[in-house]
């Protein structure tokens, strides 16, 4: 269980900060970077929840989502070092994995077909939501970057998840757009 009693610790002064496991990084390591984006992410959605609230699906599998993005934080915290680990570490799992893919299906169903590509934007929710789904795939881009590093391991199962994450959020701006009706759609070319 988490217990915080004192938020400042000073021990980050010099430029590092302690993994799950304990040992210490750069602020700058790629791991850092990608669960720092995660968070991101997950603050880029808490922001879109101001204006889901009258969507109460949409807002419960957001705040699911939230709570995905914390474990897969720690996720990414707790590198697996091969070695037999001191204590059991939180990692994504499947049924999230399973639950995610369930819920971009529901959604989905009520979704009008694609004719073009869609401009971020529409209603505050799809926008905030377009704006979530851009920084989850960058989160996905460093965590692609780091499991291709020597010495570095991403789950699979989190690799998995968090490329479900921007489907997700795509569909879930879809569906913020008055269902797909609000969409702003590309125009190829049009100011030319």
């Amino acid at each position: 269980m988490v217990k915080l009693n004192k938020i400042y610790t000073k021990t980050g002064d010099d430029g590092t900060t302690g993994l799950a496991s304990g040992p210490r990084r750069r602020k700058d390591d790629l791991r850092v970077e990608a669960y720092g984006t995660i968070d991101e992410a997950n603050s880029a959605i808490g922001l879109a929840r101001l204006y889901t609230t009258d969507m109460a699906e949409l807002d419960t599998m957001l705040m699911s989502i939230q709570n995905d993005l914390f474990d897969l934080g720690a996720d990414l915290a707790t590198p697996d070092t091969g070695e037999p680990p001191a204590y059991e570490p939180l990692r994504i799992v499947e049924t999230q994995v399973e639950r995610i893919e369930r819920d971009i299906d529901r959604l989905n169903a009520r979704l009008g077909p694609l004719t073009s590509f869609i401009l971020p934007g529409g209603s505050p929710a799809a926008a905030h939501l377009h704006l979530a789904r851009t920084i989850a795939r960058r989160a996905e881009r460093l965590m692609v970057t780091l499991a291709r590093m020597e010495g570095e391991i991403v789950g699979g199962t989190a690799m998995k998840y968090i490329n479900r994450l921007s489907d997700f959020l795509f569909v879930a701006a879809r569906h913020a757009n008055d269902q797909g009706r609000a969409d702003v759609l590309w125009v190829p070319g049009k100011n030319r």
